[in-house]
């Protein structure tokens, strides 16, 4: 794995990427990879990139040499470059996602920025009456916690009736998963509710697979929802995206998670339609008015500079054998065969195959560990980054009636291109560690 940029994999082709974005003819090397995530903290197994995503410092350095332009002439910088370098940013992921129009892509802050934004738009429609009160929104169970809130906060508040699908776990396919979204969508048009938005992850976070969102967005389009939001914070540099394909209303990705950009910066997707509202950013400025994207690009005197790196990024991805596409391949057959790895040497299983997850992956923990409830994954996860230097999000999955000695504890593992084997097999020994030792999450504090 420490030697697989030199590998000859040119990655699928069903994410869409213009002919005008060439990829470099000399490739990457492992020492410059190395030197690029040199300031990754050596002592520490970084599994876990999924969390906060990593910028490679090449990228640090761009993003330096913007916010020195601003601090140098700040009237210059905001008047002759910043829009239109935002505009140029938004070219490149419009171009990346397959979007029709440069108008449909707005770069905000971070995902749950973006769920904000659509959120609003919904509790507005409640407000206003122009939905009724009690119509239904429907999430999955496996929501981030953060878009619960929000939806809790804007449309709960407003009068919507949220109901969530719930999904099994482990999952053993997409059947599961379209199944119970199907009794989901039957239960939100009971006595004569309207469905108005379906809130669908396209990535989740814990526990984490790709679930089959053209297929989600196809029922809900037969089902007559008014609007539909992915919610895909983890998706761009880690599964296909491409909106022609996808079909939603609004889509929005985190780009500094698996795209490499510094922290914070997300798209946000909105289709050009009739039926789709105008969306507002809910930091009001002096551009309200002049769409969203405007909006998104002036909201105060702050840091712009995350929005301003893209086409650096575009560059470095571009290094790499096959782009993004060379990338995500490889980061997902790397994170499988470390799963696989960590599942055999404990003695449990994956949690769902291999063809549901991209560059992240669940496996079960040793059921001995004693993982009974949310307390124990964060005492455990502290313990394995304070004693043994892994950072890992360690996942509880209640034991269903009837279950003696179940698997309830699960850990995510991620895979980004600064990974080497050892950073799994230091989380594998540590674990077994433990086991050996007859540990248990009772022995840890509070």
């Amino acid at each position: 794995m420490a030697s697989w940029p030199d590998h000859h994999i040119n990655g699928d082709t069903k994410t869409h990427i213009s002919k005008k974005l060439k990829l470099s003819p000399n490739f990457i090397t492992a020492a410059e990879i190395a030197a690029e995530f040199s300031h990754h903290d050596p002592n520490v197994a970084r599994i876990n990139n999924g969390s906060f995503g990593s910028c490679p410092a090449s990228l640090i350095e761009a993003q330096r040499r913007w916010q020195i332009k601003n601090l140098a002439q700040p009237d210059h910088f905001y008047f002759n470059e910043l829009k239109k370098g935002i505009h140029h940013s938004r070219t490149i992921i419009k171009e990346l996602i397959n979007a029709d129009h440069v108008d449909e892509v707005s770069l905000v802050d971070n995902a749950t920025t973006a769920a904000a934004i659509v959120l609003q738009q919904t509790a507005w429609g409640f407000s206003e009456s122009k939905f009724e009160k009690g119509d239904a929104v429907v999430m999955l169970h496996y929501a981030y916690g953060a878009v619960k809130k929000s939806i809790e906060a804007y449309v709960t508040r407003a009068g919507g009736y949220v109901i969530e699908v719930p999904l099994p776990f482990p999952l053993k396919s997409n059947d599961e998963i379209i199944s119970e979204f199907k009794k989901a969508l039957v239960r939100g048009k009971a006595n004569g509710r309207r469905v108005r938005l379906a809130v669908i992850d396209h990535i989740t976070s814990m526990p984490c697979v790709v679930i089959p969102v053209e297929e989600l967005v196809k029922i809900c389009r037969e089902e007559d929802v008014d609007q539909i939001f992915v919610d895909a914070a983890h998706s761009i540099g880690c599964t296909d995206v491409d909106m022609k394909r996808i079909g939603a209303d609004y889509y929005t990705s985190n780009l500094h998670k698996w795209f490499f950009c510094p922290p914070s910066i997300a798209f946000l997707y909105c289709r050009k339609s009739p039926k789709c509202p105008e969306l507002h950013h809910p930091v009001v400025s002096h551009e309200y008015g002049n769409g969203l994207a405007i909006e998104s690009a002036s909201v105060g005197n702050r840091d712009y500079s995350p929005q301003l790196v893209v086409p650096s990024v575009l560059e470095f991805i571009n290094r790499f054998e096959g782009g993004i596409e060379g990338i995500k391949k490889r980061n997902h057959e790397a994170v499988v065969e470390m799963g696989q790895m960590l599942a055999k040497a404990w003695g449990t299983h994956l949690g769902c195959p291999p063809e549901m997850c991209a560059s992240m992956i669940m496996i079960g923990l040793p059921a001995c560990l004693g993982i009974l409830n949310e307390t124990d994954t964060l005492k455990l996860r502290t313990h394995l980054r304070e004693k043994f230097g892994v950072e890992v999000p360690i996942y509880f999955r209640p034991p269903k009636n009837g279950e003696v000695e179940s698997i309830n504890g699960y850990c995510r593992i991620s895979h980004q291109v600064y990974n080497k084997v050892d950073d799994y097999y230091k989380f594998r020994d540590a674990i077994n560690q433990l086991v050996s030792e007859g540990f248990t999450c009772a022995q840890l504090s509070n």
